[in-house]
């Protein structure tokens, strides 16, 4: 990587650029300096994502078939440790680095056992690049490899050892394996909280696609670390250690996805086989499905364990198979004897949940991020597998192919009734910005990156907002009361339910298979409700919506949530805001403070939570709390919720598809206790939001 630097003329002479002034990154220069690109950003999600690296490395070690357990440790110092039972990282010199193997590994990009396939046959970590990135990126890190007999450790401060490779003692006699301990770079990160939730969701994930790994996940941080969270989402969960092993494995998968959803099967479907691609090199393909009573297609796709968001050739290869199967065996069955409707791919998918994990010895990805596969080849050999055993399995297990051939017709009837209905809506111009809602308050630039679509809860917020916004570039969108709940109806009526249709229109960009991310007529979609019960729901229905039928919005991220203030402080003239109880707190403190410049006084109590109308404290100081976004005037509004140089908003992405979509069935669905379950374990999370 190089980057240019200016350098100043001498007076009266042009601007001079030569080789002098190309700066040239060495070592792992380049990913301190662009961190993302190695690991996505520096937030929340690239700050797990180094730990994700690491275990990647172990699930690689297991995959080759000498792994069969990872532990992970979140440290009261705020380091995290990785541990595996691997043959741990070759410690003897390199031939051309002459130097400790290990120490190549640790601090030199592409450098690695991945492109030697008679080490790995197949891998997550093909660029070679994780475990240097997350040295290059750690205040410190150690690393104790166990392998000889003896027990190898190294330091690095930043990227660089801080001492050659020693040998610190004995390893236990047929004890192998690799243990690697980390610290985030505070100058990097700006949150170095580690949530015990998210990292226990990807190992599930893992266990789940390698059935003969054990993982563990252990929290053991101190109260401490409660009183440095940024946020209540920051605290620890309570739960401070599980295991995850599933002998199961995709089948065990399939059930939990859809264990909030009833299954109309009385069997998961599982087929495993292998085939060897173009140069002779096997490609092993697992898959399990069902069908569930709902609507929604849930299909989860891996390459070598790599959440495959964008498909690729095996989603391909999988849906044709599907499709063939189903089609063949609903003609020999009779089953579907409405000549005027034709079973369509779309028809097969609702309600249906798969995993498809297939492991690849050369992938081709699009990119770094590896979304997407691109071997064609892989499409066959999927189809090929996957085809002839959903069809013994079907010719097996009859009442249960009845089951999905009768869903599908459903499917089919509905898919047509939701045809006329986008008929009617195009012919009305739902879809093209000639026909938007009357009730949208539109902005004046057409640059779809400059521009903020509004959809507030409630017209007097609505009202407020309209009057407030830049109208430049902020478009307002008020919705009355609560929309459709999406997890319950098909497409043709939520079509009818006049506040969605609304926002399909406003957005521009259709719904489901007609959505085209270039026609998106907003850079920023932003969710505005309440804080209190009712505008949770409002948001989570809205939610909902957008990763059912919307949710390329999601993925390039285009959603977000404003956040407005919960609290108004006012003393004298001045006037600030409080967005949770602890802010409310410290902006009391400082006015206290403040006051004739004196300092706070110990023993003067913290103001309690606001009463309608207001508290005034002995000192002049009246805190209101806001019940909803219509107490808020247009310059209130403004300035706390909608000016883009003092507002806070939170984008919505995807960490995990599986557990998102399980968590909105969960939320959105039928069933109550999962619902109850849920609330009950994460009200712990919610502070004060009704008086």
């Amino acid at each position: 990587m190089a980057s240019k630097k200016e350098t100043k003329p001498t007076t009266g002479s042009p601007k001079t650029y030569t080789a002098d002034d190309i700066t040239v990154l060495k070592g792992l220069e380049a990913v301190r300096r662009r961190p993302a690109m190695y690991i996505g950003d520096i937030s929340a999600r690239g700050l797990h994502h180094l730990v994700y690296e690491v275990v990647d490395n172990s699930i690689d070690e297991a995959l080759a078939g000498f792994c069969k357990s990872i532990n992970v440790t979140i440290n009261d110092d705020g380091s995290v440790t990785v541990e595996d039972d691997g043959r741990g990282i070759p410690t003897d010199i390199h031939p051309e680095e002459k130097r400790s193997a290990l120490e190549v590994v640790m601090t030199v990009l592409h450098a690695g056992g991945k492109f030697d396939k008679n080490t790995y046959k197949v891998s997550g970590g093909l660029h070679g690049v994780g475990v240097s990135v997350v040295n290059a990126l750690s205040e410190w890190l150690e690393v104790e490899v166990r392998r000889d007999g003896k027990t190898f450790f190294q330091k690095y401060k930043k990227g660089d050892p801080v001492a050659a490779v020693k040998v610190i003692g004995k390893a236990e006699r047929g004890k192998t394996g690799t243990r690697v301990t980390f610290v985030p770079d505070g100058t990097i990160f700006k949150n170095r909280l580690f949530k015990f939730d998210t990292l226990a969701e990807r190992l599930r994930e893992l266990a789940f696609l390698n059935s003969d790994v054990t993982l563990h996940i252990k929290d053991a941080r101190g109260k401490s670390w409660v009183s440095s969270a940024r946020s209540p989402s920051d605290i620890p969960s309570g739960k401070n250690e599980e295991t995850f092993h599933f002998k199961g494995g995709l089948v065990e998968f399939v059930k939990y996805i859809d264990s909030t959803r009833p299954s109309i099967m009385k069997k998961v479907f599982y087929a495993k086989g292998e085939d060897k691609d173009e140069a002779g090199r096997a490609v092993e393909v697992e898959v399990a499905l069902q069908y569930n009573d709902q609507y929604n297609e849930n299909v989860f796709t891996y390459v070598n364990n790599i959440n495959t968001l964008e498909g690729g050739t095996h989603m391909v290869g999988f849906r044709t198979a599907l499709t063939r199967t189903l089609n063949s065996f609903a003609s020999k069955s009779g089953l579907n004897k409405d000549d005027k409707i034709q079973l369509t791919g779309d028809d097969f998918r609702e309600g249906l949940t798969a995993v498809l994990s297939v492991k690849v010895p050369e992938p081709q990805f699009e990119g770094q991020t590896k979304t997407k596969l691109g071997n064609s080849e892989v499409k066959s050999i999927v189809e090929g597998i996957v085809g002839p055993a959903l069809s013994d399995w079907l010719d097996a297990n009859s009442p249960d192919g009845k089951r999905i051939i009768e869903k599908c017709v459903r499917a089919a009837e509905a898919r047509e009734a939701a045809r006329k209905a986008r008929d009617l809506t195009r012919r009305k111009n739902a879809f093209d910005a000639g026909g938007l809602p009357g009730k949208l308050a539109d902005c004046s630039i057409s640059d779809p990156a400059q521009c903020e679509l509004y959809i507030v809860e409630g017209d007097s917020a609505g009202g407020s907002a309209k009057q407030g916004r830049d109208r430049r570039f902020q478009a307002i969108l008020p919705l009355k009361g609560k929309i459709l709940n999406v997890e319950k109806a098909r497409l043709h009526k939520i079509l009818e339910n006049e506040e969605i249709r609304a926002i399909f229109t406003a957005i521009g960009a259709g719904v489901e298979e007609d959505f085209d991310a270039e026609k998106v007529r907003y850079g920023k979609i932003i969710v505005m409700c309440d804080a209190d019960v009712d505008g949770s729901h409002i948001r989570t229905l809205l939610l909902t919506l957008f990763f059912r039928y919307m949710k390329p919005i999601i993925e390039l991220g285009h959603l977000y949530i404003a956040q407005p203030p919960l609290y108004k402080l006012k003393k004298g003239k001045t006037e600030l805001y409080a967005y949770d109880d602890e802010e409310r707190d410290e902006v009391v403190k400082r006015l206290r403070a403040e006051k004739k410049g004196k300092k706070e006084r110990e023993d003067e109590p913290t103001m309690a939570v606001a009463e309608e109308g207001g508290v005034v404290s002995s000192d002049g100081i009246v805190l209101s709390r806001f019940k909803g976004l219509g107490e808020m005037n247009p310059e209130q509004l403004w300035a706390t919720t909608m000016n883009p140089e003092t507002r806070t908003v939170l984008q919505v992405t995807i960490e995990n598809a599986a557990d998102a979509d399980r968590t909105f069935s969960i939320l959105m669905g039928d069933e109550v206790e999962p619902r109850r379950a849920f609330i009950e374990k994460n009200a712990k999370y919610v502070r004060n939001l009704d008086v």
